[in-house]
């Protein structure tokens, strides 16, 4: 005998009324099994919860004998219930008795029993419990009474999940998330955090599950999967996310799943046994992702995160639009995780309660990296899979150093970790002791360690550090995370405040170097094909050069009887920097004729970071007062291996000797017409590298603040003349990377690297 087509509803919301019972927990498990026996016209019903060693207790039944609840335990995987609670799907038997993985416990009283249905009640794809129905007759289950008692087993879950039904927290433990997880990641800023997990776009808890008004609940969802779909069509339309790239492969993917019919139909079944829109979305994620677990090929459980992330956009979507966890409370150790992030909304945390951002997505040299090393958080990049594992308020500890993130450590993780934290403090306080001595190596050769910048709040490190000065500052971060383009007043306010904090140190201010992956929400591109080199950095100041002026006027201002030096970033040919330097004098011809005070020093230099450059030196050089090697791009040239995407950005060794030559020319030119030439980027952050550009003749380089301690250790203990000498050597072999040879330099002359 089939269920009526109301039933499921209505055994939904005499659900709902036993959950507002004031009864203890075992009574209402006890009327819970009794519903349901009666809604599908079964003369058993059990329930069986999963406890954390796997097994799975019986702990309520309607049908079987009462004195196998809580006595009756089946190992993992045993009978129908450890096969259905295995294979995470719905399985029915006509003759269950007859099936090879039956298992008969006496005390059940069950062998008067023959056709048999299980349900498995999933969370997060993975199931905590099973709920059954058995006949004695031999019937088949019709398909909706498998819906029916799917959606029940879905209400179930929520209901243990948020401790509705007073089930212990011994029984229904979700296994995966109770031990310890390891993953392993790409560090973008160095450092040791223990802390607490905080979800940048929280999970919804769903706390109304059975719907009032059907009708209702579709209008409500419908609303809601045209607001998704429109604000995901809406993004790849956008000019900064119209290009090729892991984000776009991302919401590509969203807008498959978001336009596929085969999943609108999913959520529209679930909201007709009766199911709130929210609870819909769950249920049919939880099918989902069972399904996909299954799955082996790597393509269907790459897809788990598009699923999660789809559905928690949609649950935010029908929970009003809420925001990310910035706007809430955090924690005093909040470890921020995420799929991924831009640089202003990590600025939106609460910078004294923020230790550490985990990532699933985005390189190092990503401007939330950026971000992140000048907060001084520790943070990992390419951390794939902790989304599914990490819940809020789970313990974590972050090392950057060796890339590892720890999801609810262990107690002797945890104590291990304290005293890593501990030496850290030790080694910090010896770098801090380091802050005044003047850096010089063995031989005497003075080396200028300068800071990277590129926000307000970068500032003080200037003093903390011991720094020369600003070798790099940013300007573009801050347009980045503005909501609109900052005007001449802004700009200038900015410049006169970094100026006013330098003193007497100097800054250079890179002019605005946007386009490729530093995006403008306010500036519409069209796309490019390969953005990293198209229309960017000085290319754009020239064919905008109301922008590029405006900024210029704006440093021109703040710099009034100060020394003032701008730095032109993607200079490809030397005409880019002689029409660069013909607008500069045009704003100091207009500052004069004003009568406005003008800088008491002007200096422009250039950027050397494209590779047509290295050709062109002798005629660059001597139109330059400064130069810059931006390392970051120009091994991302050199290679052509875009720094953004983790199959390339580490193929290559920053060590190879064919970049070092590439070094070595621009030091030999710099010195033969005596400009000033500093490095900046990755290299001149770690101990290793800088101190192979230095043995290559840099006297000058500029780094992320926190690298500044561990940099000057490195140089006060090297002899540079004698790593020169080796170097030259080194440059003749036929070797990829000299890496392992400055290891064992610095290893025979004991250089702290």
């Amino acid at each position: 005998m089939a269920i009526s087509v109301g039933a499921p509803r209505q055994l939904l919301r005499r659900l709902r009324e036993v959950m507002a019972e004031r009864e203890s927990a075992q009574a209402r498990l006890d009327k819970v099994v009794v519903l349901i026996a009666s809604n599908m016209v079964a003369e058993v019903c059990s329930l069986y919860l999963r406890r954390r060693d796997a097994s799975l207790e019986l702990f309520a039944t309607e049908g079987l004998n009462r004195e196998a609840v809580h006595n009756t335990h089946l190992k993992r995987g045993e009978g129908l219930v450890g096969l259905i609670a295995e294979q995470a799907e719905a399985m029915q038997f006509p003759d269950a008795q007859s099936h090879p993985a039956f298992s008969y416990h006496p005390e059940t009283g069950e062998d008067i029993y023959h056709s048999f249905l299980g349900v498995p009640i999933l969370r997060g794809g993975h199931a905590i419990g099973v709920l059954t129905v058995q006949n004695r007759t031999h019937r088949h289950y019709s398909d909706e009474e498998v819906e029916a008692l799917q959606t029940t087993a879905m209400v179930l879950a929520e209901m243990i999940a948020s401790g509705g039904l007073g089930v212990s927290d011994e029984a229904a433990a979700d296994v995966r998330r109770e031990l310890s997880v390891q993953f392993k990641g790409l560090a973008l800023s160095d450092g040791v955090a223990l802390g607490h997990v905080v979800l940048h776009e929280p999970r919804i808890v769903i706390t109304k599950l059975i719907a009032e008004d059907v009708e209702l609940e579709r209008r409500r969802l419908a609303q809601a999967i045209d607001e998704l779909t429109g604000m995901i069509d809406g993004m790849l339309e956008r000019g900064d996310l119209a290009r090729t790239g892991e984000h776009r492969e991302v919401l590509e993917a969203f807008r498959m799943f978001a336009h596929d019919r085969g999943w609108r139909r999913r959520l529209e079944e679930a909201l007709a046994t009766g199911l709130t829109a929210e609870a819909s979305v769950e249920r049919v994620r939880n099918d989902t992702r069972a399904r996909m677990l299954r799955q082996t090929d790597h393509y269907s459980r790459e897809r788990l995160h598009d699923i999660d992330d789809l559905s928690n956009r949609l649950l935010r979507l029908l929970a009003g639009g809420v925001g990310t966890a910035a706007a809430g409370n955090l924690p005093q150790d909040a470890i921020v995780i995420a799929r991924t992030m831009g640089p202003a909304e990590l600025l939106d945390y609460d910078r004294h309660r923020l230790r550490g951002l985990v990532l699933e997505e985005g390189g190092s040299a990503s401007h939330v990296a950026i971000v992140a090393r000048a907060l001084g958080i520790a943070a990992l990049s390419q951390v794939k899979g902790v989304l599914e594992v990490a819940e809020a308020g789970d313990a974590a500890i972050v090392d950057a150093e060796s890339g590892e993130l720890h999801i609810r450590p262990t107690q002797e993780v945890v104590a291990a970790y304290s005293d890593k934290v501990r030496f850290r403090a030790k080694r910090q306080a010896q770098y801090a002791a380091l802050r005044n001595v003047p850096t010089v190596t063995l031989d005497g050769v003075k080396i200028s360690l300068q800071i990277n910048a590129g926000l307000l709040f970068d500032l003080p490190h200037l003093d903390q550090s011991g720094a020369d000065g600003i070798g790099l500052f940013r300007t573009e971060l801050q347009f980045m995370i503005s909501s609109t383009f900052p005007r001449l007043e802004q700009q200038t306010r900015i410049y006169k405040a970094i100026l006013d904090a330098a003193g007497e140190r100097p800054v250079v201010f890179r002019s605005l170097d946007v386009g490729g992956d530093k995006v403008l929400p306010y500036f519409r591109v069209s796309k490019e094909e390969n953005p990293a080199l198209g229309w960017r950095a000085i290319r754009m100041a020239l064919d905008r050069p109301a922008l590029f002026r405006t900024q210029i006027r704006a440093l021109l201002r703040a710099a009034q009887g100060r020394e003032l030096r701008i730095m032109l970033p993607m200079i490809a040919d030397v005409a880019e920097l002689v029409a660069a330097r013909s607008l500069i004098d045009k704003e100091v011809l207009i500052l004069k004729r004003h009568g406005r005070p003008e800088p008491k020093r002007l200096l422009v230099g250039a950027m050397i970071e494209v590779p047509s450059l290295l050709w062109q030196l002798d005629r660059v050089l001597p139109l330059a007062d400064f130069a810059s090697v931006g390392s970051n791009d120009l091994m991302q040239f050199l290679f052509a291996a875009d720094r953004g995407n983790m199959r390339v950005a580490d193929r290559f060794d920053r060590l190879n000797p064919a970049a070092l030559k590439a070094l070595a020319c621009i030091v030999e030119a710099a010195e033969r017409h005596q400009v000033p030439l500093t490095l900046c980027g990755e290299m001149a952050g770690r101990p290793l590298e800088a101190m192979a550009v230095i043995g290559l003749g840099f006297r000058s380089i500029s780094m992320a603040p926190a690298s500044l301690g561990p940099v000057k250790a490195m140089i006060l203990s090297l002899d540079a003349g004698d790593l020169r000498t080796r170097l030259d050597e080194w440059l003749q072999t036929k070797a990829t990377s000299l890496r392992q040879e400055l290891k064992q330099f610095a290893a025979e002359k004991g250089v702290q690297i």
